[in-house]
């Protein structure tokens, strides 16, 4: 079949302001077992300008494609736009199949099919085996209803939903179709040459107001060595120079994750790692951090939500801030940047809970900040906790971590907008940080540090104009049931697991630990 993937433009404010692109790994990992089961694959990514949606659809429909799959990493805020876009494909060409996937479509099927009749399947879940499963019974013309992990629209119009797919338990198995992109276009890091990879899947913990745990439902990992001999072939091939880790959790298991570094150091190839991780991982590693650097590992994006413990109670975080201190400065010791995520409005602050947030974050000195909102998801057990409180951002857009979307009753939107400004402009000024910025004895986390300072000023000042002036808020809106429906925590894993007996895929590395990924809840 003739298909075309689009990865729609994005209007999070982080999308728009950098000059750096990273390539949409969803839909490559979708492309590579489409392309090897003999299909004619093409990808539209119109991130790039961004694409206007007119010239997007002239470009999708060119060349008369029979199906066109749309999926967006940012699920929830990309949304509205997916819906435009299939709007309009299939007002230009009402034969062609349009199959939307992702998160957001994963857990909101029945509203989507409910609401409109320009998709007509949806891939729940992770979609490398479902696709190509579903495109293999629509081109031999099949019952679509033998397909697992989908959603369409019964013979009375009514969405259904077949039973959930089972979680590919080989990562390996699937590859990505890399020969869909031109690698010249896409960067990151101040314009150094990157892609998007994943080590593994999923998070064996269990934070309530993760939206990404659930969608995955078991954490697994690649082979250590076959995933570093694909890095060092893109570098030596396609002229990677760094790799963005899409992974919630890459070093969940030390055993796996040490296998990796030993084979990345093997491989010797100067490639930069990036990505995101648990602060308490790095405590464990301590005796390892040596090799993390030595692998290439550059920054990690620590996610510790919070400095204050009964908000991580709360949000079942299961870190503490003394490991996620501890991790900050193991981390700066063995030449690795350290990003802290501090996310605002889990629970009702006041101006004293702000402030004392901002005293732990200078006490914590991480080398970069990432303030975020909270953004509930409906799947999540989280958002039963918050189904009462009200909504003051109806644009679901906006949905995306760094607008505000729930009320709070001690502070008015503007107040905790300026207050969260404020810290991030204090947290990243402080003396200690400008000297490194300036002084930073190792080049390459100077040119790092520089770099997202730039890009950061930006970003800040964009947020600024956009609540004051583009922004538009209600003040009594809806509550969060109201406004999504109600919470679907029952639902929150969207595939099944079975366990296969295979082989173990990494040697045995004498005092490492294997953590077995726990029941996820749900």
């Amino acid at each position: 079949m003739n298909i075309v993937l689009v990865n729609p433009p994005h209007t999070a404010i982080g999308s728009r302001v950098p000059d750096d692109h990273l390539p949409p790994l969803g839909l490559l990992a979708i492309g590579g077992p489409l392309l090897d089961a003999g299909h004619g694959v093409r990808l539209v990514d119109a991130e790039f300008g961004p694409m206007p949606l007119c010239v997007l659809v002239d470009d999708a429909l060119s060349g008369g494609p029979e199906l066109v799959l749309i999926g967006h990493s940012g699920s929830t805020s990309a949304h509205p736009t997916a819906l435009r876009i299939a709007e309009m494909i299939k007002a230009r060409a009402p034969g062609i199949v349009i199959v939307y996937g992702g998160v957001f479509p994963t857990y909101h099927w029945r509203d989507v099919l409910a609401a409109t009749d320009v998709f007509d399947f949806i891939v729940r879940g992770e979609g490398e085996a479902t696709a190509a499963a579903l495109v293999e019974a629509l081109e031999l013309r099949r019952p679509v209803g033998s397909v697992a992990g989908i959603a369409y629209r019964d013979d009375l119009g009514r969405p259904f939903a077949t039973p959930p797919a089972v979680a590919i338990a080989d990562l390996d198995a699937c590859r990505v179709g890399w020969e869909l992109i031109d690698f010249s276009r896409y960067g990151y890091w101040g314009g150094k040459r990157a892609v998007v990879m994943q080590f593994s899947r999923g998070c064996p913990h269990l934070c309530n107001y993760c939206g990404q745990r659930g969608f995955w439902t078991r954490w697994r990992h690649r082979d250590p060595v076959r995933f570093a001999r694909e890095i060092a072939w893109l570098y030596r091939e396609h002229g990677v120079e760094l790799i963005n880790l899409a992974d919630e959790n890459p070093t969940s298991s030390k055993r796996a994750w040490r296998a990796f570094l030993d084979a990345m150091i093997a491989e010797d190839v100067p490639v930069l790692i990036v990505g995101s991780t648990r602060a308490d991982d790095i405590v464990r590693d301590a005796d390892i951090l040596h090799l993390y650097r030595k692998a290439g590992v550059i920054r990690w994006l620590l996610g510790m939500e919070n400095t204050d413990e009964e908000t991580l109670s709360l949000i079942r975080k299961g870190g503490s801030t003394k490991s996620d201190r501890e991790a900050i400065r193991l981390l700066r010791q063995h030449g690795i940047l350290s990003m802290a995520t501090w996310v605002a409005g889990f629970e009702d602050e006041g101006f004293r809970d702000l402030w004392r947030g901002f005293r732990q974050l200078i006490a914590y000195d991480p080398d970069q900040i990432q303030a975020l909102y909270v953004t509930p998801h409906r799947w999540t057990p989280f958002f039963r906790i918050a189904s009462d409180r009200k909504v003051i951002q109806k644009d679901v857009r906006l949905w995306d971590y760094k607008h505000q979307v729930l009320a709070m009753t001690r502070l008015k939107p503007w107040m905790l907008f300026f207050a969260v400004k404020l810290i991030e402009l204090a947290v990243q000024s402080r003396p200690k940080a400008l000297v490194r910025i300036l002084f930073h004895p190792d080049p390459e986390q100077r040119h790092s540090m520089r770099w997202y300072t730039k890009m950061g000023r930006r970003v800040w000042f964009r947020e600024v104009w956009g609540f004051l002036v583009r922004d538009r808020r209600v003040k009594d809106g809806p509550t969060l049931a109201e406004f999504w429906g109600a919470p679907q925590d029952a639902e929150e894993e969207s595939m099944i697991f079975r366990h296969t007996t295979r082989k173990p895929a990494i040697p045995l590395i004498e005092g490492s630990q294997m953590r077995e990924p726990r029941k996820l809840a749900g």
